[in-house]
């Protein structure tokens, strides 16, 4: 039996779960994914073949006993496992609350019977909803469609467990991450895969609005070490946002891959900037953004291949896609936000 620290990854072989994985390997931990495999991809940890520190556990969280030997052990839990994306949770919000809410519990679970030292709770940015900028963590939460409040209850969850059962746990608010192992296919929804395999194709990039809204892109490299220093801190309770506090317009993209623009509608429940005040992850962690979003995109250039096999989409099949979204978030539908 090793003696090095065990560490589980839910959705590990996920985007953002993938590269925890690497970061995990390579700070000498063992390490197990449970991932069903319904949103991550066995090739994004196929690089770690033959590695005796990795197990991979193919099962849905929502299946996972209380007392799973998959946790036996463990000091850490990454808990990145659920579904996203806007438009799916309008359509099937149940889905969204069953695996997002339900399932967190079910790790929760796991992690309080393990006895583990930490649980770091994978929260987005969306739950803040149209919020004031920079957004700091004491921001109210807003919610604006299933997929955020799903995150955003789950979180409630991660603190319950640690107020009622003494699971010490932290959450880190993602905003707007990127880099290798984006995800390719599916539903219509990160910017990097549909202008990637825009560009692959030579078609225009579907700009939304007039590219002048501006997302806090963070590489998710640097998120990865977010979740680990929030892990190895003695601080418990806390939600650290990670972005890289410093936001970059669409235009801005659209200038570093290089090619024609086509615009589509500005969408409802859409902010127009996401911008994270990191100053309490800095001060309590220590931790830095490290890869600036010139560089993060060059890299992801380089193996713009990855990309082929993605949806190619074009105004009509992204007007079709969004008409859920359009139809429940619209400014004007009764009871909605002004």
């Amino acid at each position: 039996m090793s003696l090095k620290d065990l560490a589980v990854v839910t959705g590990g072989a996920g985007f953002i779960g993938s590269h925890m994985v690497d970061l995990l390997l390579d700070e000498g931990f063992r390490v197990h994914v449970v991932d069903d495999f319904s949103g991550g991809h066995r090739n994004n940890l196929a690089h770690h073949g033959g590695n005796t520190d990795l197990e991979v556990f193919d099962q849905d969280i929502r299946s996972l006993p209380s007392g799973s030997p998959i946790f036996s052990g463990a000091r850490y839990v990454f808990h990145f496992a659920g579904i996203g994306d806007i438009v799916p949770s309008i359509e099937r919000p149940l889905d969204y609350m069953d695996i997002n809410v339900q399932g967190t519990v079910r790790v929760l679970e796991c992690a309080r019977h393990a006895g583990v030292e930490k649980f770091v709770y994978a929260s987005s940015s969306s739950c803040y909803g149209l919020a004031a900028t920079p957004t700091r963590e004491d921001h109210p939460i807003n919610p604006q469609y299933p997929y955020a409040l799903s995150k955003y209850q789950g979180e409630q969850a991660v603190f319950h467990w640690r107020q009622v059962y003494g699971l010490p746990a932290n959450a880190v608010c993602i905003f707007n991450a990127y880099g290798p192992r984006v995800r390719t296919t599916g539903a219509y929804g990160a910017v990097f895969g549909v202008f990637f395999k825009q560009k692959l194709a030579g078609k225009p990039f579907t700009v939304v609005g007039d590219g002048t809204q501006s997302r806090d892109f963070i590489y998710v490299t640097d998120v990865a070490r977010a979740f680990l220093a929030a892990a190895r801190t003695p601080l418990s309770g806390e939600r650290f946002n990670v972005g890289a506090g410093n936001p970059r317009t669409v235009n801005e993209l659209v200038d570093l891959l290089g090619g024609p623009v086509v615009y589509v509608p500005k969408r409802p429940g859409e902010p127009d900037c996401t911008f994270a005040d990191i100053s309490r992850i800095r001060a309590a962690l220590g931790w830095e953004p490290q890869v600036d979003f010139r560089q993060g995109v060059q890299r992801m250039m380089q193996h713009i291949d990855h990309w082929k096999d993605a949806p190619l989409w074009d105004p009509d099949s992204i007007a079709e896609a969004t008409k859920s979204w359009f139809s429940c978030l619209g400014a004007d539908r009764q009871g909605g936000r002004q």
